[in-house]
């Protein structure tokens, strides 16, 4: 019970496809139903409830009313994580008011306390301790009143016996749901650095052939123009104009001649950056989104900026599905628009609530606005994040 709902936010990488969840579950909405949290949240009221029947038969309703509306509230705040802020408030402060209720009733078992535990791991995960501390001191000093209230003998010895089971809960949250956050900053830094790795390791290539081609161009090529100028005034020679040697070493200097030529343009029109690489990079060490990706055989990234701005424009947009929308797979699409290059994302998410631009959005708009490009935000069909964003046409280093 002491590992909260988004410590547990990872799910199971592709690899794992085999381990079905159930049906109704394998909604992404659904999803976070799976969680630890969840799962022992679930186990400790099962418990509590094994214990209503030392209630009285008058008050037994109304226990089970109180315990039904908490888990109630206790699920419907794991779901609207990162949704609905007021209304997740808004069941944080409903629990612990229903599980001092529930003691009120009959404190004697002594099982209602331990709803205060649950309660306690999902303020140290959704709350700021500046907001959360108070809510549990105001929690506890309640749970002491109504203790006192009913003539227990050492009030004080139980509240703050359960104050340790809290803080102890409570570390333990804090700790995983740390852990968990390192872990998802630490995937996030290894993608960049493979992604970043690949563009670098094409940029060298690029460059390497960039200056192979200016050195074919600009030795051997003068040279064998120097040798094709004095075949050409050996052939005016009356004495050698006959010879068939210089004739085939004529023919040979200006096939040779042309060949490099060949090969220089061809290397110069390889140039490009490898974007489907380093963005594949970029989406591998993650377990979610998956990354589907389709670039047209016409899009050629020669600047190392734009190449850069696409790279983090798909960055942001993993995470955001990520975070925000649940999604399972993210849809990438580059493709030419005239001179420029079109970017279109979409996943099959779903965000919870509107479009609100935070710095990962803002960072994007400056990205593109660097590049004199546009960049627009909508959602698509079933509700999902869409961006579409176009770059002007990029520098070509060629001389």
């Amino acid at each position: 019970m002491t590992c909260a709902g988004c410590v547990a936010t990872t799910p199971h990488p592709p690899q794992h496809a085999a381990m079905q969840m159930p049906s109704f579950i394998a909604h992404p909405a659904l999803r976070p139903l799976m969680h630890t949290l969840v799962i022992a949240g679930i186990v400790t009221w099962l418990a509590v409830a094994l214990s209503l029947h030392f209630l009285r038969p008058a008050h037994l309703v109304l226990g089970w009313s109180l315990l039904l509306l908490y888990l109630a509230a206790f699920l419907a705040e794991i779901l609207l994580r990162d949704g609905r802020p007021r209304l997740q408030a808004a069941l944080l402060l409903l629990e612990p008011a229903l599980a001092l209720a529930l003691m009120w009733l009959d404190p004697g078992p002594g099982t209602a306390q331990v709803l205060l535990v649950v309660w306690i791991t999902q303020v140290v995960t959704a709350w700021s301790p500046r907001r959360g501390v108070p809510a549990v001191l105001a929690a506890d000093v309640a749970m002491y009143l109504v203790l006192r209230g009913h003539g227990y003998e050492s009030p004080l010895v139980v509240t703050l016996l359960n104050v340790g089971f809290q803080i102890f809960a409570a570390l333990c949250a804090h700790y995983a749901y740390g852990a968990g956050q390192a872990r998802d900053r630490l995937a996030r830094v290894n993608a960049d650095l493979l992604a970043t790795r690949a563009l670098l390791a094409d940029s060298a290539r690029d460059a390497e052939r960039l200056r192979v081609a200016r050195e074919l161009h600009d030795v051997a090529g003068h040279k064998l123009t120097a040798l094709t100028l004095n075949l050409r005034a050996l052939a005016a020679d009356p004495q050698l104009e006959a010879r068939e040697e210089v004739r085939v070493s004529q023919q040979l200097a200006r096939e040779l001649l042309g060949d490099l030529r060949g090969v220089v343009q061809a290397l110069r029109d390889a140039r490009g950056l490898d974007l489907g690489t380093a963005l594949r990079a970029l989406a591998a060490p993650l377990p979610r989104p998956s990354l589907r990706l389709a670039i047209g055989d016409d899009v050629h990234v020669t600047d190392p900026a734009v190449a850069e701005a696409i790279l983090r424009l798909v960055q942001e947009a993993l995470t955001n599905s990520a975070r925000h929308a649940d999604a399972d797979e993210v849809h990438v699409r580059l493709a030419r628009d005239g001179d420029a290059i079109a970017i279109h994302i979409e996943d099959d998410g779903r965000l919870r609530g509107a479009i609100h631009e935070g710095n990962g959005l803002a960072g994007m708009r400056e990205r593109i606005a660097a590049l004199h490009g546009e960049l627009s935000l909508g959602t698509g069909a079933r509700g999902a994040l869409r961006i579409d964003a176009r770059v002007p046409p990029m520098r070509d280093a060629t001389p």
